[in-house]
Order: structure tokens, then C-alpha cells, then sequence
């Protein structure tokens, strides 16, 4: 993979080959060409989906469904990983997952249809659990919205994580949703640092608009807490103290984080965007995460993928469990939602 300088607004400049592919071609250079990187626009596909709840049964995620209303992400996080998933559609998980994204324009009436089965039973829907159910596309095409109306009028509870200050555009569902303890917001934080932000996950919302999505959230009667995700050996990892201390001021009423995960595709794109933004700390970056999966980039084992092993790793829990009990962040029973409740317009509810 060539090292080149993304363009503004864009987390890398590659378009590496994605895995199922049985040959790739590498660009030498001749030294009569200068790259210069090229700027792309966002294309956005229709997919009109056949089933839109997605199951697992992996004991380290604390959910069992979720649903993604889009595939691919214009945040353009270099870290995300969900990159990977874009290899399925015979794309790359590089330029391609921030720019040639995936619309599931009929996502509510799938879960409609899901959610009047017989044999269904309810439990907390998590709504972007692979990519931002508020990135920018969401604003013209409103299948979030449209996803928790359909919530609201099954008395559905869902749980939402975003980095997307989109999120207080729908603030008056959310709102009658709380109401009813159906939903918890979820707003994930990775740096203060507006420069670094600018590079690490160039579309998504500021620091500061994220905190104050959370104050509004927060004022609102939402239910709000924050994910401090990903923490990055020597790149954000000395925020973890200050971000969650700003996120309980703001109003966040828990706290979690997860320890940067380079699945697959993953791993070689961050160390191209490492080589280009931080060259001098790239060998250290690299050699703590290995340092804190088993001497691998990455170690996908239940129990380990989200905190790592090893002496960093433990440093960070021990700092992480100091911060939130200095913050007083907690899940509180008030905010624990309510399954009880669900009911298809039309369908009495049960007495007992």
C-alpha cells in the first residue's frame, strides 16, 4: 500500500483491495508523476433490505439485535471497525467505506414487520452498532427518524450510540422516548483536541458539539452517557481522564471505553494514516497494541477484543475505574429501560 496524504474531510487516501479478492495491483513510482490526492465526492446506493434486525450471541457485547440503517460511514474514522464489512459489497474497506455508502431506505418497514411476528420477543434494539446512525447522509434521508417513530409507536426500547450532533435534530422523539424509559443515547468521545479530531475522524461532530449534544440530551430528561472509544496508545490515551470528566459535566450519567480494535483491513490503514500523521511515534504506537494483544495488531477473542491484555491495558482499567468513580458516572436504575411495555398498535396489551 502507497503512502499518500488523504484529501480534507477524507480519513485516508488508499482504496486497497479488499480481502476476497484473488489479486491485487501495487502503483510504483516512476518518478514522473506527483499523486496528488483527488478529490472524491459521496455516492449513496439504495438497498431496499429483506430483513433489518441483526442477531449475536457474543457474551462481551451487551446487546443481542441491533439495526444499521446505512453500510459504510462518511465520518471517515480511520480506526473504525467496521471497515471490513464493505469487503461483503466487493469494496474496499478504505476510500470506498467513507464514500460509496449504502442507504436502507425501507429499514422501518422491515421493522415493522419483524416487530408484529408472533413469535417475537422484546428486548433492547441498539441502533448503530456498526456505523453512525447520524452520519451526514442521515440528514437528507432520515431513516433513524423514521426508525424510531416506528419504535415509539410499539413502545419498542432501543439504545442509540453516535458522534453525530445530528442526534439533537431528533430530540422530540427522544424526548417522548425517555418519557416511557425506552431509550439510553450513547455519544462516543475520542479526543478534545480539535486537531487531532480533524484527523482521526474527519467528518464526524467536534468535541464540543458532542458535549453538547449531551448537555441538551442531558436538560431533556435523556438518558445520556459516554463511550470513550477508541483509546489509542500515545494518541489519545492521556484524554481518558479530562473526557470523561467534561462528558459528566455535561450531563453523561455513565461512562465506558473500549481499547482500540485493527481488525483485518483495519491494521494496515492505521499504520498508513500513522506514517502520514505521526511519523516519529508510529514504531511506539504499534509496539504498545501489540504490546496489549498478545503481540498481534489484533486479537479478536471474546473477553479481550474490547479492553486487550497486558500491562497498558491494565493501566488504562485501573485509570478508567478511577475516573468514574471520581466523576460519580454509573448506570443508574432510572435509566434502565423498560421491555415491559412493548405492544403492536392494535394488539392489547398483556395484564400480566
Amino acid at each position: 500500500m502507497s503512502t499518500r496524504v488523504p484529501q480534507r474531510g477524507r480519513g485516508t487516501a488508499s482504496n486497497p483491495v479488499n480481502r476476497f479478492h484473488g489479486h491485487h495491483s501495487v502503483a510504483e513510482d516512476d518518478g514522473w508523476h506527483q499523486d496528488v490526492p483527488e478529490s472524491v465526492n459521496t455516492e449513496v446506493r439504495i438497498e431496499l433490505a429483506k430483513s433489518i434486525i441483526a442477531r449475536n450471541t457474543s457474551p462481551d457485547i451487551p446487546f443481542d439485535r441491533s439495526i444499521n440503517p446505512y453500510r459504510g460511514c462518511e465520518h471517515g474514522c480511520i480506526y473504525c471497525f467496521a471497515r471490513p464489512t464493505h469487503a461483503y459489497w466487493d469494496l474496499s474497506p478504505g476510500l470506498d467505506f467513507e464514500t460509496r455508502l449504502i442507504a436502507k431506505t425501507n429499514a422501518a418497514e422491515r421493522l415493522e414487520e419483524a416487530l408484529n411476528k408472533p413469535g417475537y420477543r422484546c428486548a433492547p434494539i441498539a441502533l448503530g452498532a456498526n456505523t453512525d446512525p447520524y452520519q451526514p447522509i442521515e440528514q437528507q434521508y432520515r431513516i433513524t427518524r423514521q426508525l424510531l417513530d416506528t419504535l415509539l409507536r410499539y413502545r419498542h426500547p432501543v439504545t442509540i450510540t453516535t458522534k453525530g450532533a445530528l442526534v439533537l435534530r431528533d430530540l422530540d422523539v427522544l424526548q417522548e422516548l425517555a418519557s416511557h424509559r425506552l431509550v439510553r443515547v450513547m455519544v462516543s468521545l475520542t479526543t478534545l483536541d480539535d486537531e487531532l479530531k480533524r484527523a482521526l475522524e474527519p467528518r464526524a461532530a467536534s468535541g464540543s458539539a458532542r458535549l453538547r449534544a449531551i448537555r441538551v440530551l442531558a436538560e431533556a430528561g435523556v438518558p445520556v452517557g459516554v463511550i470513550c472509544a477508541p483509546i489509542i496508545p500515545m494518541i489519545n490515551d492521556r484524554e481518558l481522564e479530562a473526557m470523561i470528566q467534561a462528558a459528566a459535566k455535561a450531563g453523561a450519567s455513565s461512562a465506558h471505553y473500549v481499547l482500540l480494535r485493527l481488525p483485518l483491513e483495519v491494521a494496515p490503514l492505521f499504520e498508513e494514516w500513522l506514517s502520514v500523521h505521526y511519523p516519529q511515534r508510529a514504531a511506539h504506537v504499534l509496539s504498545l497494541i501489540r504490546q496489549s494483544r498478545g503481540g498481534q495488531l489484533y486479537n479478536s477473542a471474546f473477553g479481550e477484543r474490547m479492553k486487550g491484555e497486558g500491562v497498558f491495558a491494565q493501566l488504562i482499567a485501573r485509570r478508567f475505574a478511577a475516573a468514574i468513580k471520581q466523576a460519580g458516572l454509573g448506570l443508574r436504575e432510572q435509566d434502565r429501560l423498560d421491555c415491559s411495555q412493548f405492544c403492536p398498535p392494535g394488539r392489547q396489551m398483556t395484564l400480566l
